[in-house]
């Protein structure tokens, strides 16, 4: 077995700066529908924004490698920082609609031009030695920025939401200091494709009506209801649920300093803040490598079928909290992140399984066309949940949100049925 190549010193510049990064994104993002519901905008006005928002973050990716492939790694960051920090300090001074919705658009547009620099850095400074334990240290750090973020902002908004905002500009400032003065361009094979050449790939993917079918369907059936607990779990909690009884029982299995911080006093009465514990990074962290190894010797398509179905009894557990036993969020939310973790790394794998050989990479990459579906949540559930809140059945959200992950893994298993499993694909490439 060969000896691991040690990881140069770039690669640990960049999963600093990409765990900064995902503090400030996560802590914006999860804290965002409790900021604008604080402004007295309408659930219909949050929905419009998460979609745009996401829609940036997640289908910009698709062109900003080849720009950094034409000018570099190190410029580009630069580029998305220089577009991150007006756009999040105009938050602490804007309290209009317009220029809030605006505001995020930068913030989204910031994002999805940073969310392949990093990854890419870290593939371009590893190797078939060190590759492996590379990209798992990279995942790590993105949930270690992604539990943070909304810790520390919604510890920092029970102050002043200036505070939460101006902790995530820091965060951006430190990064750009961070790039300027210690990231190194890494070496690597430049693929130099202009976006004529970037469009023509992607229409040469989706011209595989087979391939171009399961996308929709994946984003439809997977991601529109992935993105409505990320959109909605913490309005929810805040909203919602006996936040006082969560801060109970936080205290009682936490103690009483975690729980604080975890927390603020309303009318005498500490209760938790809703994105402090409406998220998945932290499960993640402690469960993802028992869950992999769990499920990592059985076929693909399978596995992600059974997380579609823990997915959705999350769903169903979170909203009975409402009308049940509020602490029964923390079962529902630790199905959600179990379900994430079974079904979200299958997906790549059967992508990748699905396209001939050859064209594995550009398939693979398309998938953020999926998850570029997913993004019309916000328009969907978001506006959906305010018509349930508004009747006094805010919990009905959810149990749309589980009918709707099943009538997804019903059409996906259809399409499985009709158009072959991917052993087969991958007999017929070989």
């Amino acid at each position: 077995m060969a000896e691991r190549t040690p990881f140069p010193r770039v690669f640990w510049i960049a999963n600093l700066v990409e765990v900064l990064e995902r503090f400030a994104y996560y802590g914006i993002y999860f804290s965002f529908g409790i900021y604008l519901t604080s402004l007295g905008y309408s659930r219909d006005q949050l929905g419009v924004v998460q979609t745009v928002f996401l829609l940036l973050s997640y289908c910009l990716p698709l062109f900003s490698g080849t720009l950094a492939d034409r000018f570099g790694f190190k410029p580009m960051l630069i580029v998305a920082y220089l577009a991150y920090l007006p756009a999040i300090l105009l938050l602490i001074y804007t309290k209009s609609f317009s220029g809030i919705a605006l505001t995020m658009l930068s913030i989204g547009f910031a994002a999805g031009i940073f969310k392949p620099l990093i990854f890419g850095t870290v593939r371009a400074v590893t190797d078939k030695t060190n590759s492996t334990l590379g990209v798992g240290i990279f995942y790590a750090m993105v949930n270690v920025g992604g539990s943070l973020g909304p810790v520390v902002a919604g510890s920092l908004r029970a102050i002043s939401w200036d505070y939460a905002f101006m902790a995530a500009a820091a965060a951006i400032g430190l990064m750009l200091v961070i790039t300027i003065f210690f990231y190194k361009e890494p070496k690597r094979e430049i693929e130099q494709k202009s976006f004529g050449e970037k469009f023509a790939e992607i229409r040469e993917a989706l011209t595989d009506g087979r391939f171009a079918l399961f996308l929709l369907l994946l984003g439809a059936g997977f991601w529109i209801p992935f993105w409505g607990f990320f959109n909605l779990c913490a309005l929810y909690v805040d909203a919602n649920l006996d936040t006082g009884r969560l801060y109970e029982v936080v205290r009682a299995v936490l103690g009483s300093g975690v729980a604080n911080f975890l927390s603020h006093e309303v009318e005498g009465r500490r209760q938790i803040l809703g994105e402090t514990i409406s998220h998945t990074g932290y499960i993640i962290m402690l469960l993802q490598v028992v869950v992999s190894r769990t499920v990592e010797k059985a076929a693909a398509l399978p596995v992600f079928f059974t997380g579609l179905a823990v997915m959705a009894a999350g769903f169903v557990v979170l909203g009975l909290a409402a009308t049940t036993a509020s602490t029964l969020v923390f079962l529902g939310i630790l199905l959600f992140a179990v379900g994430e973790m079974i079904a979200s790394p299958r997906i790549q794998e059967y992508i990748a399984r699905l396209a001939p050989k050859e064209k594995a990479g550009l398939y693979v990459g398309t998938n953020f066309l999926a998850v570029g579906i997913g993004a019309f949540s916000g328009v969907l559930y978001t506006p959906l949940y305010g018509r349930f809140s508004d009747a006094g059945h805010p919990g009905y959200v959810w149990y749309a949100l589980a009918a709707h992950v099943l009538l997804g893994l019903l059409a996906l298993a259809i399409f499985q049925k009709v158009a072959g499993t991917m052993e087969e694909r991958q007999e017929e490439a070989a």
